[in-house]
């Protein structure tokens, strides 16, 4: 017993001296391992942005941040390039801002690209690229894709001015301006017509369908509640605008009325043609007065010549003896 006791406690203190050494390796290496990254990230250009999607209303300013984290380089060179469907341009370089965006962007060091007046044209993708030639890694770059959003202009309405009772009738709005691209909203007497008419007591009796998308607002059959002032809105993310509203107006078909008128204009063309017809049995349209052409010339008698003259049209004798 004494023995295996003795075994015991040695292959115990054995088993602390292994584990010691190998805690002590373990940490030598993660030492190691953290000078290595700190020697290498040391001599390699490292970049980082705030924010890689951000966006900005028309003529307002836009910061795309290009912030250096590492660099053993003094002096980098420093570029930023436009990505658009043609290909990349240069908008910042050797110093100097160029393209599109020139006189509306500066630097804001070390990498900040800042656009003082943004328009709709500035929308694409954005990359910084970073150059450090004392560098281990001597090359780094980001990609920021920018969104310019515009506002939408006055929509274009159209609202008929008469509709009649239980016929149909669309009314369109639309406008091509707004970035991203406009929902449309109708209101009637300057409240908003829901998307589903049953959804609201004053629309329950309604039948119509709101495309937000395409802006029409079509009524499959229109009641006398139907009638009123209408108006449109276009809205995106930089804002909305609207057009003036347009009366409409709902009227009832007078079918007595149309029959009436209907029946005068037949009594009228039936007049119309008895009269014609005895008036053409009374000779009014078939009688002709004689002419100078269609004279007939009496027949000539014993000793008498006739002699028709060019200016009157008629005849005249002239008497010859016969010897």
């Amino acid at each position: 017993m004494l023995l295996w006791a003795t075994l015991r406690m040695y292959g115990q203190s054995n088993k602390h001296c292994i584990d010691s050494k190998m805690a002590k390796t373990r940490l030598v290496c993660l030492l190691t391992l953290l000078s290595t990254h700190c020697y290498f990230s040391t001599l390699a250009v490292v970049l980082k942005t705030n924010n890689e999607s951000p966006w900005t209303n028309e003529f307002d300013k836009i910061e795309l941040s290009c912030l250096i984290e590492s660099i053993s380089t003094t002096n980098p060179r420093i570029e930023w390039k436009k990505i658009t469907n043609e290909g990349p341009s240069y908008v910042y370089f050797d110093g100097h801002i160029s393209g599109d965006l020139e006189n509306r962007a500066l630097i804001r060091e070390p990498a900040t690209l800042l656009i003082t007046n943004a328009t709709r044209s500035d929308t694409a993708k954005y990359r910084c690229e970073v150059t450090a030639a004392d560098d281990q890694k001597s090359v780094d770059e980001i990609v920021i894709d920018l969104v310019v959003r515009v506002k939408p202009v006055v929509p274009k309405c159209s609202v008929p001015k008469s509709v009649p009772f239980g016929k149909s009738a669309e009314l369109s709005c639309m406008e091509e301006e707004g970035f991203p691209k406009s929902q449309y909203q109708w209101f009637k007497n300057k409240e908003e017509i829901p998307d589903d008419p049953k959804s609201s007591i004053k629309f329950f009796n309604s039948s119509y369908t709101l495309n937000a998308d395409s802006g029409t607002l079509k009524f499959i059959a229109v009641r006398k509640e139907d009638a009123g002032e209408y108006s449109c809105r276009a809205k995106n993310d930089a804002g909305y605008s609207e057009c003036p509203p347009q009366q409409m107006e709902v009227y009832d078909i007078d079918v007595v009325g149309i029959i009436l008128g209907v029946l005068v204009v037949v009594v009228v063309l039936v007049c119309m043609t008895a009269g014609i017809c005895c008036a053409y049995k009374r000779g009014y349209f078939s009688s002709q007065k004689p002419t100078g052409n269609n004279y007939k010339v009496p027949a000539k008698g014993d000793g008498v010549d006739y002699v028709r003259t060019e200016d009157e049209g008629d005849f005249r004798h002239k008497s010859s003896f016969v010897i």
